[in-house]
């Protein structure tokens, strides 16, 4: 619902009855909250403003602060909080656990909520029903993530064996409704750029004992964890439970240890899986200093290897993405949020800041831009790029890619040809007539033969002064008699003139086929008809001037959208009807200069076949022909045209006769 950036419509401050009413809605739409809670996301003496969409929604905030809810249809029905909301009042709506962290990176990408990704409590799934309101939740961290609305009831999901989509998302943590804030900020150090994880200051500062008495999945995980440590510490020489100690002490640790091992027997696979990350991490332990020394050495390979100046601008995402990252060393991972500048754009701006590069930044996107590479700088000059070695058969299949990439690229240049009207100008200069050029050399003719002959005007260089040759080449024969011909032209509007006087040609290269084809390229026609009640056919035509092999596009959309697919070939005129054309309109001419009206007696039976014989028999589709024609005085000509276009029968009768 707020993926793209969609601008107010119009703005506007509440009115005490519309604040009431929005109160009253809230309340009556989250039977959860309390007046404490309304009066702490809509306090009394607050301005509260409501902005009006394109799409009809509703965004109600605070003045000079974050939105706080929004309304999806604009009628008070389908009112959501924002994420500031739930931040600030986290019970407002009841919310599905994820079953990781990992997890919140399809949300944030804007996917919609499915059951396998929820995490389901031991006492199963809790009761909800089609269209309620919930939150989305990062187990170990009490800040929601995203709202939406449910798809189902839970009887149906637990029928649907808990497949399929559970909450369609409306808002979601780093949307375009969250940047609507004027200080966008988050609630803990678990928010990331594109992924949320645990809360790490409930670690630091949840004891054990405490978090075994929550009872979501989020503080068992947590206190899994701090029971863990604790035992170990234990066992690295912390004093042990002594004999005197109570009993009751005794059974306290067992139960506790009991339910630590049943535990960590459920997260077995988490806990290897965790385990392997680690190890990786350790094997490539990398400092601050060290990762900001590998960004800058990355971004000076990529720069002398990958990146050219045709490239740019290029954004940051893509720099990043295909770019550097593809230029770190193998087995090393690169995190921009494990270096002294967190995010992506502020490292672009401090080498934007020492020269070596230029950043734009877009205030919408709020994304940086590469625009410019500085590569007389020092830091560019002074960097030795390493080679790559690469594996032979890494390197026989970028071969045998590159062949088929190559096969299957198209190449569609327009090109020109010297025509009567030009001649004299690539005579003058030595082109030949005979060949064809590109635009920019057409251009390039053209204003080599204004510099040979000095045609700018001396008082103004933008001007070129015409002499005959040039003005016949340019306009002759396209001036209307009578209009009286240009003696100067602006120097921006030679090339084009000019190049209008020449014959296009288009040059179409497929792999190791070229061809050239007079005149404007045709482009591919797609027309979609209906046939047998709701039954759509997709034709497309004009594949052969792209050189595309029609028989191979029908395999390949045959095999990719699951269709049936045919070629044919579309009806030309051969030549007998060509030949009859011609035919007919002498005949035509002939009986209009004598008087005689035409009537085709074949349009008043039927339009898609013609009548070839008197008693009204068919036989096949634009065979033959049959014409009447009627002089004023009344006298009728009728003739019967044969497939090759002889005349086979023809009859005059007068007007007395037909009475």
């Amino acid at each position: 619902m707020f993926k793209k950036a969609v601008d107010a419509k119009s703005q506007q401050r509440l009115s005490g009855a519309d604040r009431k009413k929005l109160k009253r809605t809230v309340r009556e739409r989250f039977p959860a909250v309390s007046d404490a809670d309304i009066d702490l996301l809509l306090p009394p003496k607050a301005e509260i403003s409501v902005a009006k969409y394109p799409n009809r929604i509703l965004v109600y905030g605070l003045e000079g602060d974050c939105p706080l809810f929004f309304d999806a249809d604009g009628r008070g029905s389908e009112i959501f909080p924002t994420v500031y909301a739930l931040w600030k009042v986290p019970d407002l709506l009841p919310a599905f656990i994820l079953k990781g962290g990992e997890v919140s990176r399809y949300v944030l990408g804007g996917a919609d909520l499915m059951f396998p990704g929820i995490y389901i409590p031991p006492d199963g799934l809790p009761s909800f029903s089609a269209g309620e309101p919930w939150a989305v939740k990062v187990p170990g961290n009490p800040a929601p993530i995203a709202v939406g609305s449910t798809t189902m009831n839970s009887t149906e999901a637990l029928k649907a064996g808990l497949r399929g989509k559970a909450l369609k998302i409306c808002h979601y943590y780093r949307d375009t409704l969250w940047e609507l804030a004027e200080n966008c900020s988050i609630p803990n150090a678990g928010f990331l750029e594109d992924v949320v994880f645990e809360d790490p200051a409930l670690y630091s500062a949840t004891p054990a004992s405490e978090s075994f008495e929550d009872n979501s999945s989020a503080g068992q995980m947590t206190a899994m964890t701090h029971e863990s440590t604790g035992d170990a510490s234990l066992a690295d020489g912390a004093a042990p439970i002594s004999d005197s100690a109570p009993c009751t002490d005794h059974s306290v640790v067992n139960e506790v240890g009991e339910l630590v091992n049943s535990a960590m027997a459920d997260l077995q696979v988490t806990e290897n899986a965790s385990g392997c990350d680690s190890n990786v991490d350790d094997q490539h332990p990398l400092s601050v200093e060290d990762v900001d020394s590998l960004l800058d050495k990355c971004l000076l390979q990529a720069l002398h290897t990958t990146i050219k100046d045709k490239d740019l601008p290029m954004l940051g995402s893509i720099l990043w993405s295909s770019h550097v990252l593809p230029c770190r060393p193998s087995g090393v991972t690169l995190d921009i949020k494990k270096s002294s500048y967190k995010k992506l754009s502020k490292w672009l701006q401090s080498k934007s800041t020492g020269g070596l590069i230029s950043v734009k930044e877009d205030k919408h996107k709020k994304e940086a831009t590469l625009v410019s590479v500085n590569r007389k700088h020092l830091e560019y000059t002074s960097f030795k790029p390493e080679k790559k070695k690469v594996d032979n058969n890494e390197q026989s299949a970028k071969n045998i890619s590159g062949e088929g990439q190559s096969e299957k690229t198209l190449d569609v240049v327009e090109l020109y040809k010297a025509s009567t009207h030009v001649n004299p100008i690539l005579a003058a200069v030595g082109a030949e007539t005979g060949k064809l050029y590109t635009a920019p050399e057409t251009s390039q003719i053209v204003f080599a033969y204004i510099e040979k002959e000095n045609l700018v005007k001396q008082t103004n260089k933008a001007i070129v002064v015409l002499d005959a040759t040039l003005c016949d080449a340019l306009f002759k024969g396209a001036i209307k008699k009578g209009t009286t011909y240009p003696t100067e032209i602006h120097k921006k509007d030679v090339g084009q003139t000019f190049i209008n006087r020449m014959q296009a040609h288009i040059g179409v290269t497929r792999g190791n086929d070229t061809v050239v084809r007079k005149g404007a390229l045709k482009p591919i026609q797609i027309i979609t008809e209906r046939r047998q009640g709701n039954k759509k056919v997709t034709k497309l035509s004009g594949l052969e001037s792209f050189l595309i092999d029609a028989e191979a596009l029908a395999s390949e959309l045959q095999k990719k959208f699951a269709c049936s697919t045919t070629v044919s070939e579309l009806p030309v005129l051969s030549y007998s009807v060509k030949r009859g054309l011609k035919f007919w309109s002498k005949v035509v001419s002939l009986m209009i200069s004598e008087g005689f009206l035409l009537n085709n007696m074949a349009s008043k039976k039927d339009t898609s076949r013609f009548l070839t014989r008197p008693e009204d028999k068919y036989y096949g589709k634009c065979s033959g022909m049959s014409f009447e024609a009627r002089r004023s005085s009344g006298d009728m000509m009728a003739f019967l045209v044969s497939d090759d276009f002889s005349v086979i029968a023809i009859s005059i009768c007068s007007q007395d006769l037909m009475s």
